[in-house]
């Protein structure tokens, strides 16, 4: 009865005439960013994030959530399209649906692609409002030295999201960390690594790092490749599918949603790692698996529905723990930050309006994605022809006039300008900044807890293997670190994110 007393809350807040308006926006804006190869949803999310400073908490949020799972929805149209994932999780599609479109099923395979979509969006969300509550409770027992051990595994778990050498990504956690003790002392109230600009007693402006980490970053990196061949197929025709293609992707379209829900909570999960071991899994059990790259229907269906899921339920650790399981769940953090709300299980009791809002609305996206993406396929196919050379001034531009809007700052936009440049150097050292970003997110929270654990224990730091959930978390974290630190974990691991950029 509570549950649903809880969701009679959430879809009355979903449901106000803004919220669904931003709902739309942000669900829109995710299939444009799908759609446009070269942008995706992490730089849109961090550019977007200044302009959620002035929303309702609830607003705000509610549109970065539709963009993050929206952009699932419209990277499969290029990919089946164009041969182009516009989304690094829908790189796995172009496997068999552009083979579809090449034979002229390329409505069938969108077809797949969004009832895949909205299914597993649908089952990942009740997951969410099944499983957030229980886990809320469940954390509301942690203590400091509990919650240092579980982003302790969180950082670790991140290593995953890192295509490069474990040892760059070791080094991208610590310099986050360190960066995000910039600022003034939550105890002793000292200025710590200001070097006398007035400007950092507040720590470095996390909107500024994030939209220059991921938004010039990613646009020096696209300019530097040069522009991507754009060469649209022929025109869509009976989008639906068949009696027999409808037969042959319910099966998929089931075991991808549970494997997408499975691994979008585990910490380094989310949509681009479900698509894959999704795939993986329907070749090797599909009766048609000799079909798989040559046009397989379940090709398309499996690798959609485990994106989409994978994605909505990356939410349930961010809401029920406050802990990101994925970089762009620590920008969700951020955002709630920005707006003053400390995230942690405390979420559900202080904003049960934001928490039960939030899920709810994920519903309301799902259906309006699906009638976004079926009938307007010609409207998205037509943004591929906009050239990137008119698109990336128009971005910075946007950046800046963004970050600089949230102080009134010019130091915001030189910081913005700098973290643009160390974005580019990360990846041409082929470092990922997803562990960067991580760690400078829970950089001052794990400080807090590890400081807080220390003063009740006197510091000794036996409290965290004393303390049973405290040590079988650490346990855990190391556990990961020696797997993923395998040869032959980190070559397959690698593969996986040389064939997303291929």
């Amino acid at each position: 009865m509570d549950l649903i007393d809880n969701l009679g809350l959430g879809f009355s807040v979903a449901l106000h005439p803004w919220n669904l308006l931003y709902c739309f926006t942000g669900v829109l804006l995710g299939t444009v960013v799908g759609v446009l190869p070269g942008l995706g949803p992490l730089a849109t999310v961090a550019m977007l994030l200044p302009l959620t400073f002035g929303l309702d908490p609830v607003a705000s949020l509610i549109m970065l959530a539709g963009i993050y799972y929206g952009s699932q929805y419209g990277g499969s149209t290029t990919a089946i399209l164009v041969n182009l994932p516009g989304e690094s999780a829908a790189a796995v599609t172009t496997i068999d649906g552009y083979q579809m479109a090449l034979r002229g099923r390329a409505g069938p395979a969108l077809a797949a692609a969004a009832l895949g979509s909205f299914f597993a969006g649908t089952v990942a969300t009740v997951l969410i409002a099944v499983v957030a509550r229980p886990l809320t409770a469940l954390a509301l027992s942690f203590g400091s030295a509990e919650y240092f051990s579980l982003m302790v595994v969180g950082l670790i778990s991140s290593i995953a999201l890192a295509s490069g050498s474990v040892i760059k990504a070791i080094a991208m956690i610590c310099l986050g960390l360190l960066l995000g003790l910039t600022g003034t002392d939550i105890y002793t109230g000292a200025a710590r690594f200001t070097f006398g600009y007035t400007q950092l007693l507040d720590g470095l402006n996390f909107v500024a790092i994030a939209v220059g980490i991921y938004g010039i970053g990613e646009i020096l990196r696209n300019l530097e490749g040069g522009e991507a061949t754009r060469q649209v197929i022929a025109k869509v025709t009976n989008p639906w599918p068949s009696r027999d293609d409808l037969r042959r992707i319910v099966a998929p379209i089931i075991r991808g949603t549970a494997v997408g829900s499975l691994l979008g909570v585990l910490p380094g999960g989310g949509a681009l790692l479900s698509s894959f071991v999704a795939y993986n899994v329907e070749k090797s059990s599909s009766r048609n698996s000799a079909e798989f790259g040559k046009g397989a229907i379940e090709g398309v269906a499996a690798p959609e529905a485990a994106n989409n899921a994978g994605a909505q339920t990356s939410f349930i650790p961010m809401l029920a723990l406050g802990i990101p399981s994925n970089v762009l769940m620590a920008l969700m953090i951020g955002a709630m930050i920005m707006q003053g709300i400390v995230p942690g299980p405390n979420v559900v009791i202080s904003n049960p309006d934001l928490f039960w809002g939030l899920i709810a609305s994920m519903w309301i996206g799902n259906a309006m994605l699906v009638i976004l993406n079926l009938p307007l396929i010609g409207l998205w196919v037509s943004l591929l022809r906009i050239p990137y050379t008119i698109l990336f001034p128009a971005i910075i531009a946007f950046c800046c006039i963004g970050v600089y809007s949230i102080n009134n700052s010019a130091f915001a936009v030189y910081l913005v300008t700098i973290a643009g440049l160390v974005g580019y150097i990360l990846i041409k050292l082929e470092c990922e900044p997803a562990p960067f970003i991580l760690g400078f997110i829970l950089g001052p929270m794990l400080e807090e807890h590890l400081r807080r654990a220390m003063l009740i224990s006197g510091g000794d730091l036996s409290i965290f293997v004393t303390r049973p959930i405290s040590a079988g978390l650490l346990a855990v974290a190391v556990i990961a670190l020696i797997v993923v630190s395998r040869p032959s974990v980190a070559k397959r691991r690698k593969k996986i994110f040389v064939e997303d950029e291929g």
